[in-house]
């Protein structure tokens, strides 16, 4: 079935529904565009490469519906690069895909259960986020049971996974088996605090016990921010424990996050912050089994440690950890952002050349990120921005590549998103 001929049926169950039974449904549209020119985005440019460049587009259409106890929301959404589909295709190649797909149920003013496919995102975004650069987002499919009164909120969530609808158990190694979380928030007057408890199952398959079983990995942390007349922040701190799961065994994990971040509001519209971010990680002559890297598991990555995403971002993954020194400087006045953010990249643990076994520096580089957002009205933004990085020789020996060749990242995206229809009983 065609993109269009789904989205007129949503259509025409959705209203149908309203006549007998809704108080309320929202149709939403959202096309997001963005251009990209990549000349060392992610990992320094080799030599005898070319950069290369290519427009992604996100298609999103949402469906909200509300009724007396009852919240249910359905997302479709396609997403492409251009060109990857011939001009006379009868069909695309991604197709059409659910975002989200949801219900909820207010028990009382207090407790909310929520069902389905739902974002799931928390405090800054470090360890849980959307991902809402990415084209196709992130989201779970899990149970969601909320409880809110007097200024705080408390959250359990939970998850299982599988490939279908198996006779037999077969192993899930694409993603987590299993995921269970709490999740506290108390607001105070200029504080909010809140505390994280993660608990991720990862299945192996034990060949030297010829069964499948799961390591569990657990976060455990806590995050804050205030805001005080001119002067604003957060913070958060955070370790990993347990077990974490290789090809065909498990191994122990001690990690651990801790990161700041200081703002102040200069004369309107100018502020200023500063910040830092250190991410544990293991020397690369350390023979220990342990993993020591911390890894932001499910975080909106590509928001920190650079815009260029060397960091986090589908890399660096249990290695050498990293300190991030960086300063922001944000120009925010009707309907522009302008955003200039400097970082100083260092590694958290020791790098060696491993051809000649000497310790290296632990200087990585320099990445200069320049943002800008203008907002032509509420449903209409344009943003881009244009990065640099300053690699280093201990850069080029973590990551490959020339650190002598130029490394920059440019980038322009359009939004659109209007409300296609409402209505209110």
């Amino acid at each position: 079935m065609k993109l269009q001929n789904k989205m007129l049926v949503a259509v025409a169950f959705a209203i149908s529904t309203v006549g007998s039974f809704a108080q309320e449904l929202d149709v939403n549209l959202q096309i997001r565009p963005r251009f990209e020119y990549r000349n060392g985005f992610k990992e320094l440019m080799k030599d005898d490469f070319y950069p290369t460049s290519f427009v992604s587009q996100r298609s999103r259409m949402n469906f909200f519906y509300k009724q007396e106890k009852f919240k249910a929301n359905v997302s479709f959404q396609n997403v492409k690069v251009w060109g990857d589909v011939a001009t006379t295709s009868p069909s695309d190649k991604n197709g059409v895909a659910l975002f989200e797909s949801w219900i909820s149920y207010d028990f009382n003013t207090n407790w909310t259960a929520k069902f389905g496919r739902q974002v799931l995102s928390y405090d800054n975004q470090r360890i849980m986020g959307g991902i809402d650069w990415l084209q196709q987002g992130q989201s779970h499919d899990a149970v969601l049971i909320t409880n809110k009164k007097n200024g705080y909120q408390l959250d359990f969530g939970a998850a299982l996974n599988n490939n279908n609808e198996a006779l037999y158990e077969s192993a899930y190694v694409t993603n987590y088996k299993n995921m269970q979380f709490i999740w506290f928030n108390q607001k105070f007057s200029k504080l909010s605090l809140s505390f994280l408890a993660l608990n991720n199952g990862y299945q192996y398959e034990n060949l030297v016990e010829n069964k499948f079983q799961v390591a569990y990995l657990q976060t455990l942390g806590t995050y804050g921010k205030w805001d005080a007349s001119k002067f604003y922040g957060d913070f958060g701190l955070y370790a990993q424990t347990g077990e974490a799961a290789i090809t065909n065994d498990k191994v122990a994990v001690g990690a651990y996050y801790a990161g700041f971040n200081l703002g102040y509001k200069f004369t309107n519209p100018f502020k200023a912050e500063l910040g830092f971010e250190y991410l544990s990680g293991k020397d690369q002559n350390d023979t220990d089994t342990k993993i020591k890297s911390f890894t932001p598991l499910f975080g909106t990555n590509h928001g920190f440690n650079g815009l260029m995403d060397y960091f986090y971002v589908g890399n660096h993954k249990n290695s050498v950890g990293l300190q991030d020194f960086y300063t922001k400087f944000i120009y925010d006045k009707n309907k522009w952002q302008v955003t200039l953010a400097p970082h100083l990249f260092y590694s958290a643990t020791s790098v060696y050349n491993m051809a000649t076994l000497e310790e290296q520096d632990s200087y990585l580089g320099t990445e200069i990120d320049l943002t800008a957002i203008y907002k032509m009205d509420k449903n209409f933004v344009i943003s881009g921005g244009v990065s640099k990085m300053f690699a280093s020789n201990t850069m080029e020996i973590l990551k490959g590549g020339n650190n002598n060749n130029c490394n920059n990242w440019a980038w322009v995206m359009v939004s659109f998103n209007p409300q296609l229809f409402t209505y209110k009983k």
